[in-house]
């Protein structure tokens, strides 16, 4: 009996981690209506490299990425998770203005480059490299080097 449970939940694994990464490329106008909003309203003008749906076991993502480098990533439902820009600084638009005005009191002289979006909160990176976590009410939680 113990033989079958095993041999079951073996296959069960497999299954899973088959269908666990199903990315494929896709075109612009496949992407939510929200994230097509969001694209042409922080990068309006910025040339599109490539576009990819991402397909877990249970959700749905997608994936932006522009020629100059910079990610963005949405969900299922066309809200943006991420903004990563690997070689330029963020669209302050983006950033909520608590965390705007705590950057600018604390770190002057720096710049955006990333912008993490979750359940809990924020995080973000900065030029000087430091990665800032906010809760859901824009406290700093944790400053990591």
């Amino acid at each position: 009996m113990k033989k079958i449970l095993f041999v079951f939940a073996a296959m069960l694994m497999s299954v899973g981690i088959a269908s666990a990464d199903n990315d494929r490329i896709i075109g612009y106008d496949q992407l939510p209506a929200k994230a097509q909003k969001f694209v042409k309203q922080y990068f309006a003008g910025e040339k599109i490299s490539y576009v990819k749906e991402e397909s877990d076991f249970m959700e749905v993502s997608y994936e932006v990425v522009f020629a100059q480098g910079t990610k963005v990533e949405f969900s299922g439902q066309g809200e943006w998770k991420e903004v990563d820009c690997k070689y330029s600084t963020l669209n302050e638009s983006l950033v909520p203005e608590q965390i705007r005005e705590y950057v600018a009191k604390t770190f002057p002289d720096t710049k955006f480059v990333k912008i993490e979006k979750g359940f809990r909160g924020y995080e973000v990176k900065l030029t000087n490299r430091l990665e800032l976590t906010f809760d859901s009410n824009f406290n700093i939680v944790d400053i990591d080097d």
